[in-house]
């Protein structure tokens, strides 16, 4: 377990303690919390003699996402009971069904501008977020970024982010104060190893766009044919609590694009082991800056798919195109 880590859990396990043993006083020992308790107890006792977090069948370590979600955890994945599976299949495809409902339209068309995006988890969820919000005073909003881990615990977090993201929104906020006040509830209300890199922007009907970069991968502003990196100008999201962040303005004449990817596209290797990098990325993107948002976010699909032939995936892949309409 990270040595970052495990202090956190142990502190969830006291503190679950405490609880549960008011319950059993509350409830007059009833039998399930006395089993938590024990269970509890038991796990603070595998910490003590520093074991915790090791397959209790093959002593392997137990995959980590696992454990922040549930410190009580004993199995790995390999040697769970015929009932856990069942009920693993059963959380993973619920997490599944949720993420994919708070995905946002594939396809957006609004006040001159046109959006599309691509969304494919390597498993059953993802720790790639992406979302469009259309305000009520006209501005568009996008969002998009990956959360630290893998799994269903990544997949808890983005969704998090979403209904974070979407009550400042509400609010009014300048981009700005927007990012900083996400941070800081991200931070506090998260674990030290919780962090997102993340883009959030703010595009208006008159085409002028405010873009904060968090930590992620540099997007990619085309110009008729000129490709422009927009770099960080903070540290991810979440990574402290008083964080402060810079805002980028650009104005997009029709045709202008903006082309956001996690980097499931510019760390997808081939089969020699090369990675598809951003300088590829960026030709492609000048080569086809006339083509439509979808047909941009195709290109780029149809090369990486032809740079891979006969790799294997290994993350999470997100794109998303931003085009200035008219």
């Amino acid at each position: 377990m990270a040595i970052a880590t495990a202090p956190v859990l142990r502190e969830q396990l006291l503190d679950r303690r405490q609880k549960l043993e008011e319950a059993i006083a509350m409830f007059d020992q009833n039998r399930e919390l006395m089993r938590l308790l024990r269970d509890v107890d038991a796990a603070l006792e595998r910490m003590d003699r520093g074991r915790f977090g090791l397959c209790e069948v093959c002593h392997d370590p137990i995959e980590a996402e696992r454990l922040i979600a549930d410190p009580m955890t004993q199995f790995c994945l390999g040697h769970l009971t015929p009932t856990e599976q069942h009920a693993l299949e059963e959380d993973l495809g619920m997490a599944a069904r949720i993420q994919q409902g708070l995905l946002p339209k594939r396809n957006l068309s609004i006040d001159g501008w046109e959006v599309c995006y691509h969304y494919e988890a390597l498993g059953p969820v993802s720790g790639d977020y992406c979302d469009l919000v259309c305000a009520e005073d006209g501005h568009l909003y996008f969002i998009f970024g990956d959360v630290s881990g893998k799994g269903v615990a990544a997949s808890m977090l983005t969704a998090h982010l979403h209904a974070m993201f979407r009550t400042l929104i509400s609010v009014g906020l300048p981009l700005r104060q927007l990012v900083e006040r996400a941070s800081r509830v991200f931070c506090e209300s998260t674990l030290p190893t919780h962090f997102a890199t993340l883009v959030c922007g703010r595009a208006d009907p008159k085409g002028e766009v405010e873009i904060c970069n968090a930590g992620h991968l540099p997007p990619l502003l085309i110009r008729q044919g000129e490709v422009t990196s927009i770099e960080a100008t903070g540290l991810p999201l979440g990574m402290f609590c008083n964080e402060h962040f810079k805002i980028d303005k650009a104005q997009l004449a029709p045709g202008d694009m903006i082309l956001l990817y996690t980097d499931g596209l510019s760390e997808a290797r081939n089969m020699m082991g090369v990675e598809y990098g951003v300088e590829r990325l960026s030709r492609l993107a000048g080569e086809r800056h006339q083509l439509p948002a979808q047909d941009l976010i195709g290109a780029c699909l149809d090369e990486l798919a032809a740079y891979q032939y006969g790799a294997t995936r290994e993350d999470d892949l997100t794109l998303m195109a931003i085009r200035r309409a008219s």
